[in-house]
């Protein structure tokens, strides 16, 4: 309807016609007189055609008068346009929840010991488990991330280099340090170099077998071009 512009639904009891059903059933309304949406403030015996009708009146007729319906628990102080509104919020603290928050000031109540536990992040954080520090992150990523700052590191013998674990560790010593580097040849048929990098195979490759060199020296003058960009 937006794009070519035609109306399909058309009211049988004027010249109007709509993009969708939706619409066209809205529209009848005016003509039939029904007002399914009656104003939710108790007292108020208007009615209107449309909920966004009906919610604007509250906005403006009754936003700023007093709620007269309010929930007396303890801690709660919720309160109400209407009776059978309390009525059905009351409900939601009869259903007993066995799990109390024992922190200061706190009222919270929780239906498992598990969500407990975790309401109790917030006032608690979550402290470091490593053995004399002080550290409480404020949430897990914060918490997770302070962890790693303990794992163990692991030091290459020749450059004092930290690794995390020895995998990274053997792989560094093997590739720096090792008097036999793993070289990697060219798979081009009749081509016999070879690389002790795979960024320098790949260089080679595009550069001298297949002729690729987009990347040109931004140096005034210099006039080379590579095939990939370091």
């Amino acid at each position: 309807c937006k794009h070519t512009g035609l109306k399909p639904f058309s009211c049988e009891n004027c010249d109007k016609s709509f993009c969708t059903r939706y619409q066209l059933t809205r529209h009848e309304l005016n003509h039939s007189g029904e007002k399914p949406h009656k104003c939710l403030a108790d007292g108020c015996s208007e009615a209107f055609v449309t909920n966004a009708s009906m919610k604007n009146h509250m906005a403006r007729v009754h936003q700023h008068q007093e709620k007269r319906y309010k929930c007396d628990r303890h801690g709660c102080g919720k309160d109400f346009n209407k009776r059978n509104q309390l009525k059905s919020h009351k409900g939601e603290h009869e259903q007993l929840l066995p799990f109390h928050c024992t922190f200061s000031g706190c009222k919270k109540e929780f239906p498992s010991h598990g969500k407990l536990q975790h309401h109790k992040r917030v006032h608690e954080g979550y402290p470091c488990e490593a053995e004399a520090c002080p550290f409480q992150a404020k949430t897990w990523t914060e918490y997770l991330k302070h962890r790693k700052e303990h794992k163990v590191k692991v030091l290459c013998g020749e450059c004092k280099k930290q690794f995390n674990n020895t995998r990274y560790l053997r792989q560094h010593e093997l590739r720096v340090h090792s008097g036999e580097r793993r070289m990697l040849p060219c798979p081009r048929e009749g081509c016999d170099k070879k690389f002790t990098g795979r960024f320098s195979l790949e260089n080679h490759v595009l550069a001298d077998h297949d002729g690729k060199r987009p990347f040109s020296c931004a140096y005034a003058g210099c006039g080379k071009s590579f095939a990939m960009k370091e």
